[in-house]
């Protein structure tokens, strides 16, 4: 790997890679923010799934996700939404090629030679990270927009992976949105059976999700009709997945929102990563530095 770029952050360490990647057939690049616990200890992990048009860029300056990681002993993992390159197939659409990947595996031209975007992240960039840094086997996952479908259909369909998700202002029905629809029948194909899969309401109501799940709204967001939140909410309750789900007034589907909310978040992962995780006895917590402190239960 290439290291890009490396910066001290809220104690820890940004840091940003470029790697050949097998599963997209072009070089990939990617984020990481590492607490500054992890000098001295394995870490569990939060992966960071991207919207339409970002890059792992978007997030590690715009969410303020590090001061929360660094406070709680988390690493960040922040994957590029696509393929790039002067040879990787593109589209003059935002919403489809470059930047718009949708966390599937292409299998339709010209898209299948490098957007294998489930694979990238599911399989190669998962054993890069646990193999290359000092973090746990206990990993969440959460994501924006399209990288709120990707955490949450990632996550279905890798229980045994990610040991909790959240997302923010998901795709919660693609198969129904234009937002979905579209980039599915690109990438996969015509046949609407194959795209259930990448369908986070159609995966609770198939396959369910053992554990509960975090999603915050913004109440004004201009996506809203595209989303398709209440679907999610109506597939959830009818599997009996407990769901925290949160309109917020005002909001809309800005970074602003994201950052927002981003502290609950990482809370919210952060109190369910760390079981079994060495990084902390029960009664410490770190500050902003990174200085142990106690606290009560």
């Amino acid at each position: 790997m290439e290291l890009i770029e490396s910066t001290t952050c809220f104690g820890g360490k940004n840091a940003v890679y470029r790697h050949p990647s097998d599963a997209c057939g072009c070089d990939m690049t990617f984020g990481i923010y590492l607490p500054p616990q992890a000098e001295t200890s394995s870490v569990p992990v939060l992966w960071y799934l991207s919207g339409l048009t970002c890059t792992h860029e978007n997030a590690m300056s715009k969410a303020g996700l590090q001061q929360f990681a660094a406070r709680r002993g988390v690493a960040l993992v922040f994957p590029d939404t696509s393929p790039r390159g002067e040879h990787v197939a593109d589209d003059e659409a935002y919403d489809l090629g470059k930047g718009a990947g949708f966390y599937v595996n292409a299998t339709q031209k010209p898209w299948a030679s490098h957007f294998r975007m489930y694979d990238y992240v599911v399989k190669e960039l998962f054993q890069i990270i646990c193999s290359r840094f000092p973090v746990t086997e206990r990993h969440g996952i959460t994501g924006h927009s399209m990288g709120g479908h990707g955490a949450l259909t990632l996550a279905m369909l890798n229980p045994r992976k990610y040991q909790s998700v959240s997302a923010f202002a998901p795709i919660a029905n693609p198969t129904a949105s234009d937002w979905g629809s579209k980039q599915l029948a690109s990438y996969l194909g015509d046949d609407k059976k194959l795209w259930a899969d990448h369908d986070a309401s159609l995966l609770l109501a198939d396959r369910g999700w053992s554990k509960d799940i975090l999603v915050d709204q913004g109440a004004d967001d201009q996506f809203y009709a595209l989303l398709k939140p209440k679907t999610l909410t109506a597939a959830a309750e009818a599997a009996g997945v407990p769901v925290t789900y949160r309109e917020a007034a005002g909001y809309n589907h800005s970074y602003y929102f994201v950052a927002s909310f981003a502290e609950d978040h990482l809370n919210w992962h952060a109190d369910r990563l760390m079981y079994r995780s060495k990084v902390f006895r029960a009664d410490q917590r770190f500050d902003r530095s990174g200085t142990k402190r106690r606290f009560e239960r």
